[in-house]
């Protein structure tokens, strides 16, 4: 190994082992490295303050509550890491630093970088938030959703609408609703060479829609844990309500049920309606839910929820089997997030799936062609298992 890449190799090991006697590299950071050796010191440590470059245990810190040490901090992290290590930095610190308080502070609030996670803190807090921060709060929280927009809402439309496209066919269609992909395909045989053209003979066009034709019932769990599965709610809450040929009703509940489907039209506003945090009652949301159902052969019903029941399960597990066994399509989200396997109630996701209804946690990229399978009433274990989604039994 040459020179360079040996002290290369050392400087690596130094920023990971944090200096003083024990890191055995005998090597001394400068400029930029000792700058991000800082900002990790002051994070991964025990001890108030960063240590400076040849002192002892520099990995000992801690962020303490300087606002310009903090701010400094994140605009080290910022420019020294990748955009997905800052987000579990930043969560580090919110976690294990009790930096809970800095979300308080307008000017901090502008210098963290928008993600779910950030989002799900500032609703948890908005209550507690003095009135000036709050609207930097809803500013950032307005990033996080344009953002998830952006990203999520026309493959949720597509998905969604050509699903519904595919459950209703009209075989008399105006001009206007002529769905020219499938008429060519079925007139194929009327094919006239010398013309090079088709003759269509059969027409065929999407549906004519005097209702919608699936209500969709969002009965999402607002308690601490589902903070991130709250906030993807909200947003694809919001998409599903643009669709005219889909009625989409939002229900947040905790130990008390809110029905916040009057703004779906601002998922921020929606997002600030909810109410993270309190205990959780899913047969009190159950039976909010069954008062919404008109046609359930009709409805499909997601609960975000990771089934810790806090009221009344053997209620709770009648009502789901009676809105299964009445033709409502149930399905049971334990997480609606990219935080990996989350912790759930097994027994209740047992007893569900003997009622027929799916329990498994899906990653917001999988939601849309979730609902079109929904739409499309296909086997929901079968759409898990192609997906490589562990469903609970």
């Amino acid at each position: 190994m040459n020179a360079n890449a040996n002290s290369e190799r050392l400087r690596r090991w130094r920023l990971v082992l944090g200096g003083g006697p024990a890191d055995g590299t005998g090597c001394l950071l400068g400029g930029d490295e000792a700058r991000m050796d800082a900002a990790l010191a002051r994070l991964y440590g025990g001890d108030e303050g960063g240590g400076e470059e040849g002192e002892p245990n520099s990995r000992k810190g801690g962020l303490g509550k300087s606002r310009p040490g903090v701010a400094r901090w994140l605009g080290d992290i910022r420019e020294f890491f990748p955009k997905s290590v800052v987000k579990v930095m930043q969560q580090d610190a919110l976690e294990r630093q009790g930096l809970r308080q800095m979300l308080l502070e307008p000017e901090l609030m502008e210098d963290l970088a928008p993600d779910v996670h950030l989002a799900a803190d500032l609703i948890a807090l908005k209550d507690t938030m003095p009135a000036r921060a709050k609207d930097t709060a809803r500013r950032v929280v307005q990033k996080v959703v344009e953002e998830l927009e952006r990203k999520l809402a026309e493959p949720m439309r597509s998905a969604v609408a050509g699903s519904l496209n595919r459950s209703a066919r009209n075989r008399r269609p105006k001009h206007s609703e002529i769905d020219w992909h499938r008429t060519i395909r079925a007139n194929l045989k009327h094919y006239q060479a010398e013309h090079k053209t088709i003759i269509p003979e059969t027409r065929i066009g999407f549906g004519r829609r005097k209702s919608a034709l699936r209500d969709i019932v969002l009965c999402i769990d607002q308690s601490g844990s589902m903070g991130s599965s709250v906030v993807y709610s909200g947003v694809f809450g919001a998409v599903l309500a643009t669709l005219k040929a889909v009625q989409t009703r939002m229900v947040v509940f905790d130990t008390e049920v809110v029905d916040l489907s009057d703004k779906l039209q601002d998922p921020v506003d929606l997002l600030f309606g909810v109410q993270l945090g309190g205990g959780t009652d899913i047969n009190r949301a159950l039976a909010y839910c069954q008062t919404l159902v008109s046609r359930p052969q009709e409805t499909i019903l997601v609960l975000v929820s990771d089934l810790y029941e806090g009221g009344n399960r053997a209620e709770m597990l009648r009502r789901a089997a009676a809105l299964a066994g009445s033709g409502v399509q149930v399905i049971a989200l334990l997480a609606l997030s990219d935080d990996g396997r989350p912790a759930y109630d097994h027994a209740v996701a047992a007893e569900f799936a003997g009622m027929g209804i799916p329990s498994f946690a899906c990653t917001p990229d999988l939601f849309p062609d979730l609902m079109a399978a929904a739409i499309n009433r296909q086997d929901l274990g079968q759409w898990a298992a192609a997906n490589g989604i562990v469903v609970a039994k």
